[in-house]
């Protein structure tokens, strides 16, 4: 009898970008932005989906979707800053979970952007996506925002 091995289903990219402020959240809230290094608005982040509970908490405060490799390879070229080497303390030892590594070369993790061309949605950024504002999940048209913001 042969064994089948389950197809493992292939892990997608996610960009969340941070909409909004930092003014009256709550300290859980405050703490999953920080740990996603979504510091300031207009921030970028690509992780893959296994952190999608941390992103749900933070719903309120960001958008996120599926990000395509040209958009990816676009925001690296365009916004990508690379990692000079930071040393943390008098041990003289570099701090190795801030930066990522694309094509041999070290960058920051997170991604600083414009404000998008043209603004956000109709409703602003108070509202979620489905219902014509700029916050919560927006599968594909990700993209459409990066290039915009980049």
């Amino acid at each position: 009898m042969s064994e089948e091995k389950p197809v493992k289903k292939s892990e997608s990219r996610l960009a969340i970008i941070r909409i909004r402020g930092i003014t009256g959240v709550e300290k859980r809230i405050k703490d999953t932005l920080n740990m996603l290094c979504l510091y300031h608005n207009n921030y970028c982040v690509v992780v893959n989906d296994s952190l999608l509970g941390m992103i749900k908490k933070a719903k309120d405060y960001v958008t996120w979707g599926e990000i395509d490799d040209e958009t990816y390879r676009l925001l690296v070229e365009k916004r990508g800053e690379e990692f000079k080497g930071r040393i943390t303390d008098k041990k003289k030892k570099i701090n190795y979970k801030k930066f990522i590594i694309i094509n041999n070369k070290k960058y920051k993790k997170y991604f600083r952007l414009n404000p998008p061309r043209g603004g956000f949605e109709r409703k602003g950024i108070k509202t979620p996506f489905s219902k014509g504002g700029a916050l919560g999940y927006r599968k594909e048209k990700i993209n459409d925002l990066i290039k915009k913001m980049v």
